[in-house]
């Protein structure tokens, strides 16, 4: 094989590798030693858990929100509803960073109030806010401030190595489930793909789990 065809195929293997980084959360600073995050609501009475795999900063993720929120309303009684992290750092800047936030609060109890100021106080179009910013943290001492947070716990919470490896964690389950973009759900086991657009083709597929769950 002459040096032509080996620096060909070398390039190929440069750009497969490259676009794989640009689609995967950032492995830096990865680390195995944490367990996953655990933000369930709902009572579950059927056993069905619907898990979103989520980036707050990522704009489709917003889109759903208001969707995904009717849907745990809508079938609180009857189903687990749990949100786990999957920043995409590669792509949005200020993603860990909100992750980290919302770990912060989950240790005041208040993870689900700063979920929603989160996505709620999203600029879609990323042009200002917390998104933009070169320094995100201030927007979210304000958030964590406006939800009856210890601020100062806050802050050393935020900054931990345990918050940062909940994050890890989280990224790792969905690595293993072959996630690379949000928002992914996972309904009791299997992967929605695609997934719902609507409060009504949740529905469906959600009141089709409990009917096979009743089965069993």
């Amino acid at each position: 094989m002459n040096k032509r065809v080996l620096g060909v195929i070398a390039g190929i293997i440069a750009v497969v590798i490259g676009f794989m980084v640009l689609t995967k959360p950032s492995s830096s600073n990865l680390s195995t030693g944490g367990q996953t995050s655990n933000h369930t609501s709902g009572s579950g009475t059927s056993g069905v858990t619907l898990i979103e795999y989520g980036d707050y900063q990522c704009p489709y993720c917003q889109q759903y929100h208001p969707i995904v929120k009717q849907v745990a309303t809508q079938f609180n009684e009857q189903i687990f509803f749990q949100f786990r992290n999957f920043p995409l750092e590669s792509s949005h800047k200020n993603a860990r960073a909100s992750a980290r936030a919302a770990e912060a609060a989950s240790l005041q109890n208040k993870f689900w109030e700063m979920y929603d100021l989160l996505f709620e106080e999203n600029d879609p179009s990323g042009a200002t806010g917390w998104v933009a910013s070169s320094n995100p943290v201030t927007y979210f001492n304000q958030f964590a401030e406006r939800i009856g947070l210890n601020l100062d716990q806050f802050k050393t919470d935020f900054a931990s190595s345990s918050v940062n490896d909940i994050i890890n964690a989280d990224i790792s389950a969905g690595t293993a489930l072959k996630i690379t973009g949000t928002p992914t759900f996972i309904l009791d086991g299997k992967k929605l793909d695609p997934s719902p657009a609507s409060v009504e083709a949740f529905a469906t597929v959600i009141n089709a789990a409990i009917a096979a769950k009743a089965q069993k």
